[in-house]
């Protein structure tokens, strides 16, 4: 699992040190901060980045808008922003605006502003309208990650990292090699977002990675995974075992 990976662009050192000081406490990572539009980009190339927040301008000029106009056009390499500045001025927002940030908060900003932006940037990157519309329902899924709500946070366990996942009512147990999240998801929802060639039912309980079966004991109705975790392999699953090359 990783925490959620933040760049800050940000020409003000103290008002910098607040934002990191305010993510880090809430176990987002900072992976820089940029004081410039050249540093940034360097840092956007260079590092694993989840989401970032922008200073509008950066040494007097709107170099803020210049660099959330510069990723949008890359491709496939688009990342939800949100912008931060003390302007007011009118001209300045509707460029801004033409860059489809997911926020745009005044200075000076507070804890909870910058958190729920930050939430609702991942929740509409993703396209998923109200996926954290209550306690319950508490995470986002792309293409490579789910993004899970604890607290007043976002935690990024990447699917690949699963296990397997246990089904409980309309609950889903994620369990990884190093922690497990509860999420409230049906087993035919998540079914549909993760990868069929990669993940597969072995019973209506149980999904399992198949990158991370080390052994499977069909006549004892056995899955082993990583870590030697167990999953139960019932009859009318066990057709899965013809996705895997088997030596005789």
């Amino acid at each position: 699992m990783d925490n959620i990976n933040v760049l800050i662009i940000e020409d003000t050192p103290a008002e910098s040190e607040v934002l990191v000081k305010v993510l880090t406490a809430n176990n987002y990572n900072i992976v820089g901060v940029a004081p410039t539009y050249t540093e940034a980009l360097k840092l956007f190339y260079q590092t694993t980045i989840d989401i970032v927040v922008i200073d509008v301008f950066l040494d007097g000029k709107p170099d803020g808008i210049t660099f959330a106009e510069t990723i949008n056009i890359v491709p496939n390499g688009q990342k939800p922003f949100v912008f931060l500045t003390s302007s007011k001025d009118r001209q300045i927002f509707e460029r801004a605006k033409l860059t489809k940030p997911f926020s745009f908060l005044l200075k000076p900003f507070n804890e909870l502003e910058i958190l729920y932006a930050l939430e609702m940037a991942v929740e509409k990157f993703y396209g998923q309208t109200n996926a954290f519309h209550s306690e319950d329902q508490n995470t986002v899924v792309s293409t490579d990650s789910l993004f899970i709500k604890k607290n007043k946070s976002l935690k990024k366990v990447k699917i690949e990292d699963i296990l397997y996942i246990e089904v409980e009512d309309r609950y889903c147990n994620i369990i990884t090699e190093t922690e497990k999240f509860v999420i409230l998801i049906s087993l035919t929802k998540i079914m549909q977002l993760l990868d069929a060639t990669k993940f597969f039912q072995t019973h209506r309980n149980y999904i399992v990675n198949a990158s991370k079966i080390t052994e499977i004991m069909v006549s004892d109705n056995l899955v082993i995974l990583k870590g030697n975790h167990k999953v139960t392999l019932s009859d009318k699953y066990k057709d899965f075992v013809k996705n895997f090359h088997i030596l005789k």
